[in-house]
């Protein structure tokens, strides 16, 4: 069903072009049809703020409830930004106290980027604790992704992130773990996830706070579990949001990192995810990359447009099945009155009678 274009942000033409389908407001309103209220708390830096944002839009949109969608964008004011990234959430961004006071049937909380290996050292931990203990008191189903995941497993779990000692990066399959969840109705049993971080919250992390995974990947790394009650909180610790060329433009971005002396080793490629002729093209890049660093002249383009459409994506209708899944459930639980978070009789520690 569309999502609604409330306000002015550019994601809403992108994603029209795309084909999804985005209502206008006086139009939205003569559609005798359910209103939704997502919030997405956006924490991603200023290169990745509009893409995050189209990603999650795009999976919202593609949702298969009866139900129009309005996604209120809102991110921490604790998150430095740039002059022209903050003129941006200025403009189309809402604010908490607004997030809070209209109230949200469900929301979204993106991963960041941090400095350091201490997340409650984070200029925003204590604003993103407040922003997940209002929601686990007055919205129906909160989102985790990545590094939001993990900041729940350590304030409300005591489960610390442990850093890997290298990078989770690629494309990886997974497979269910348990049938019976609706969440994962209709979906295959196998299928692929992106993952990027170098930190990784484990099996038994989850099992020991006594959540319910759903999902892992065959090397037994936890991508979709839920809080106790099965509902409330749903845990992502991959990217199922990604687009197709997602890995491939943080690929460049590290590889200009080693170009200006920010990392001293080449990147390797993100794995599972490039076929072989995008890695002949990669690595002969490479190789004139390292010719011309060393001879201190011009540095190549960076050959993103010979490889783009040979990259496959192996997980993005699986994600739009599990979104779908989770908003329809959202729809099933919330009253006309959004605020709300259960409907009368719904026990709130087993919403769904799990």
């Amino acid at each position: 069903m569309p999502l609604v274009a409330h306000n002015q942000l550019p994601s809403f033409d992108r994603l029209r072009h795309e084909g999804i389908r985005v209502l206008p407001p006086d139009a939205a309103m003569h559609q005798d049809i359910r209103e939704l209220h997502i919030g997405l708390l956006n924490m991603m830096p200023d290169a990745a703020l509009a893409a995050t944002e189209r990603q999650f839009f795009r999976l919202i949109g593609e949702s298969n409830p009866i139900a129009q969608f309005y996604v209120h964008p809102f991110t921490l004011t604790e998150i430095p930004r740039s002059e022209k990234a903050q003129a941006y959430i200025n403009q189309y961004y809402e604010s908490f106290d607004t997030i809070r006071n209209m109230g949200l049937d469900a929301l979204i909380v993106t991963g960041a980027n941090v400095a350091g290996p201490e997340l409650s050292q984070q200029p925003f931990w204590n604003p993103l604790i407040e922003v997940f203990d209002w929601a686990w008191e007055n919205v129906t189903s909160t989102l985790c992704s990545c590094l939001a995941t993990h900041a729940v497993m350590e304030f409300r779990y005591q489960q610390k992130r442990v850093h890997q000692g290298h990078k989770i990066w690629g494309v990886y399959p997974h497979h269910i773990v348990d049938k019976s969840h609706p969440l994962i109705n209709d979906i295959n049993t196998r299928f692929d996830i992106p993952h990027s971080r170098w930190n990784a919250v484990s099996a038994q992390q989850f099992k020991d706070s006594r959540l319910k995974i759903l999902v892992e990947s065959d090397s037994g790394m936890v991508h979709l579990a839920t809080s106790e009650d099965g509902f409330r909180t749903i845990f992502f610790q991959g990217h199922p949001e990604y687009d197709t060329i997602s890995l491939l433009k943080e690929y460049k971005r590290e590889v200009l990192r080693y170009q200006q002396g920010e990392i001293s080793v080449y990147p390797p490629f993100p794995e599972n995810y490039l076929g072989t002729f995008a890695k002949a093209i990669l690595n002969e890049y490479r190789y004139r990359t390292l010719q011309a660093m060393e001879k201190n002249t011009e540095l190549p383009e960076f050959p993103e447009k010979l490889i783009h459409n040979t990259i496959d994506n192996t997980w993005h209708d699986t994600a739009v099945e599990v979104v779908g899944n989770w908003m329809g459930l959202i729809y099933q639980l919330t009253h006309k009155e959004r605020h709300l978070p259960f409907m009368d009789g719904v026990d709130p520690d087993n919403p769904l009678n799990l």
